[in-house]
């Protein structure tokens, strides 16, 4: 189960990477092919808001990577808990705000990881 944790907590990290360089470098080049219900005029207006939403997408990826090096179990464990929760919130709000995709990208890989962690315990 360890195992499917940790490949699960990995994919979420490249998840949150890929955004954040999506947001933070590619949003007008990439921007309109992914939100093709978006104006293509609001991406350049947009670029500092897209590009802290990424770093923020950083954040969550570092703090998992984090989760990885602490040797404490149970602190590795809340930590990863922690930061699991903060992208199924945040994935629950992109999808009733933004994309319904954001819901699968986010949400459920979240939620996955989270019942692996619980079903260790």
């Amino acid at each position: 189960m360890q195992l499917i944790t940790n490949l699960l907590v990995g994919l979420i990290i490249l998840i949150h990477l890929y955004i954040l360089w999506f947001e933070m470098f590619a949003w007008e080049s990439r921007g309109p092919k992914v939100f093709r219900n978006f104006p293509k005029d609001l991406f350049p207006k947009t670029k500092a808001m897209a590009a802290n939403q990424g770093l923020y997408n950083g954040f969550l990826a570092a703090g998992l990577v984090w989760s990885f090096f602490i040797e404490n179990t149970d602190w590795s464990q809340n930590i990863a808990i922690f930061f699991l929760t903060c992208v199924a919130v945040a994935g629950i709000y992109g999808a009733l705000t933004a994309s319904k995709k954001i819901l699968f990208v986010q949400t459920v890989p979240a939620l996955l990881a989270l019942l692996c962690i619980f079903l260790q315990n």
